[in-house]
Protein backbone atom coordinates (compact mmCIF):
# COMPACT_ATOMS: atom_id res chain seq x y z
CA UNK A 1 0.00 0.00 0.00
CA UNK A 2 1.24 3.44 -0.85
CA UNK A 3 1.70 5.87 2.10
CA UNK A 4 0.70 9.33 1.88
CA UNK A 5 4.40 10.39 1.47
CA UNK A 6 4.28 8.86 -1.67
CA UNK A 7 0.83 10.08 -3.08
CA UNK A 8 1.92 13.43 -1.93
CA UNK A 9 5.16 13.20 -3.37
CA UNK A 10 3.77 12.45 -6.38
CA UNK A 11 1.12 15.01 -6.60
CA UNK A 12 3.76 17.70 -5.47
CA UNK A 13 6.21 16.25 -8.60
CA UNK A 14 3.04 17.26 -11.30
CA UNK A 15 2.08 20.36 -9.33
CA UNK A 16 6.15 21.52 -10.00
CA UNK A 17 5.78 20.30 -13.72
CA UNK A 18 2.51 21.55 -14.06
CA UNK A 19 3.62 25.28 -12.34
CA UNK A 20 7.14 26.24 -12.34
CA UNK A 21 7.90 26.77 -16.14
CA UNK A 22 11.73 26.18 -15.89
CA UNK A 23 11.80 28.23 -12.12
CA UNK A 24 11.84 27.88 -8.80
CA UNK A 25 8.59 27.25 -6.54
CA UNK A 26 8.24 28.44 -3.48
CA UNK A 27 7.19 25.74 -1.02
CA UNK A 28 4.36 27.79 0.48
CA UNK A 29 2.65 27.68 -2.77
CA UNK A 30 3.17 24.22 -3.51
CA UNK A 31 1.75 23.38 -0.11
CA UNK A 32 -1.05 26.01 -0.22
CA UNK A 33 -2.08 24.55 -4.33
CA UNK A 34 -1.88 20.68 -2.68
CA UNK A 35 -3.32 21.54 0.22
CA UNK A 36 -0.50 19.85 2.45
CA UNK A 37 0.86 21.40 5.80
CA UNK A 38 4.32 22.93 4.90
CA UNK A 39 6.11 20.93 7.79
CA UNK A 40 4.82 17.46 6.21
CA UNK A 41 5.41 19.05 2.51
CA UNK A 42 9.17 20.16 3.41
CA UNK A 43 9.90 16.25 4.55
CA UNK A 44 8.53 15.24 1.25
CA UNK A 45 10.68 17.84 -0.43
CA UNK A 46 13.91 16.55 1.29
CA UNK A 47 13.50 13.62 0.31
CA UNK A 48 12.90 14.04 -3.58
CA UNK A 49 15.75 16.40 -3.53
CA UNK A 50 18.26 14.58 -1.68
CA UNK A 51 17.12 11.68 -4.81
CA UNK A 52 18.30 14.19 -7.40
CA UNK A 53 14.51 14.40 -8.72
CA UNK A 54 14.47 17.82 -7.64
CA UNK A 55 16.67 21.34 -7.29
CA UNK A 56 16.39 23.21 -4.36
CA UNK A 57 17.69 26.73 -3.86
CA UNK A 58 17.09 28.55 -0.52
CA UNK A 59 17.11 32.40 -0.01
CA UNK A 60 14.61 34.72 -2.08
CA UNK A 61 13.55 33.70 -5.20
CA UNK A 62 14.16 29.87 -4.02
CA UNK A 63 12.01 27.32 -4.17
CA UNK A 64 12.29 23.77 -5.86
CA UNK A 65 11.98 22.53 -10.00
CA UNK A 66 12.18 19.36 -11.92
CA UNK A 67 15.93 18.69 -12.52
CA UNK A 68 14.98 17.16 -15.44
CA UNK A 69 12.12 16.73 -18.44
CA UNK A 70 8.57 15.27 -17.08
CA UNK A 71 8.97 12.78 -19.95
CA UNK A 72 12.22 11.44 -17.85
CA UNK A 73 10.70 10.97 -14.28
CA UNK A 74 9.15 7.19 -13.99
CA UNK A 75 6.42 6.94 -11.66
CA UNK A 76 8.03 3.96 -10.55
CA UNK A 77 11.31 5.96 -9.44
CA UNK A 78 8.72 8.82 -7.38
CA UNK A 79 7.13 5.84 -5.39
CA UNK A 80 10.37 4.14 -5.42
CA UNK A 81 12.85 7.02 -3.33
CA UNK A 82 9.67 7.55 -0.98
CA UNK A 83 8.10 4.25 0.00
CA UNK A 84 11.66 2.16 -0.46
CA UNK A 85 9.72 -0.79 -2.45
CA UNK A 86 7.08 -1.61 -4.44
CA UNK A 87 7.48 -5.27 -3.59
CA UNK A 88 4.24 -6.52 -2.68
CA UNK A 89 5.71 -8.79 0.10
CA UNK A 90 8.49 -9.08 1.85
CA UNK A 91 10.89 -11.61 0.83
CA UNK A 92 10.76 -9.74 -2.30
CA UNK A 93 11.92 -6.76 -1.66
CA UNK A 94 15.40 -5.50 -2.48
CA UNK A 95 18.40 -6.68 0.17
CA UNK A 96 15.64 -8.89 2.27
CA UNK A 97 17.24 -12.57 3.82
CA UNK A 98 16.23 -15.23 1.46
CA UNK A 99 13.10 -17.03 3.05
CA UNK A 100 13.49 -20.41 4.85
CA UNK A 101 10.50 -21.77 2.41
CA UNK A 102 11.88 -20.21 -0.67
CA UNK A 103 12.25 -23.69 -2.33
CA UNK A 104 8.77 -24.92 -1.65
CA UNK A 105 7.15 -21.84 -1.61
CA UNK A 106 3.85 -22.78 -4.11
CA UNK A 107 2.77 -18.87 -3.68
CA UNK A 108 6.47 -17.01 -4.90
CA UNK A 109 5.66 -17.37 -8.63
CA UNK A 110 2.00 -15.20 -7.86
CA UNK A 111 4.47 -12.83 -5.99
CA UNK A 112 7.12 -12.69 -8.33
CA UNK A 113 4.62 -11.67 -11.27
CA UNK A 114 2.81 -9.56 -8.98
CA UNK A 115 6.06 -7.27 -8.16
CA UNK A 116 6.63 -7.29 -12.27
CA UNK A 117 3.47 -6.14 -13.02
CA UNK A 118 3.85 -3.74 -10.48
CA UNK A 119 6.99 -2.32 -11.42
CA UNK A 120 6.68 -2.55 -15.34
CA UNK A 121 3.05 -0.49 -14.69
CA UNK A 122 4.98 2.42 -12.70
CA UNK A 123 8.32 2.07 -14.92
CA UNK A 124 5.97 2.47 -17.91
CA UNK A 125 4.12 6.05 -16.52
CA UNK A 126 6.30 9.06 -16.52
CA UNK A 127 5.40 12.39 -15.09
CA UNK A 128 4.44 13.99 -18.46
CA UNK A 129 1.83 11.14 -18.57
CA UNK A 130 -0.03 12.56 -15.63
CA UNK A 131 0.47 16.41 -17.01
CA UNK A 132 -2.62 18.12 -18.53
CA UNK A 133 -1.82 18.33 -22.36
CA UNK A 134 -1.22 22.24 -22.40
CA UNK A 135 1.06 22.45 -19.22
CA UNK A 136 2.95 19.14 -20.42
CA UNK A 137 3.97 21.72 -23.77
CA UNK A 138 5.11 24.18 -20.80
CA UNK A 139 7.32 22.22 -18.90
CA UNK A 140 9.24 20.56 -21.73
CA UNK A 141 11.63 24.18 -21.56
CA UNK A 142 12.79 23.56 -18.08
Amino acid sequence: MISTRGRYALRVMIDIAENSHGNYLPLTEIAERQNISEKYLESILVILTRGSLLLGLRGKGGGYKLTRKPSEYPIADIIRLTEGSLAPVACLKEGAVPCERVGECRTLPVWQGLNRAINDYLSGVTLADLLKPDAAEDSACL
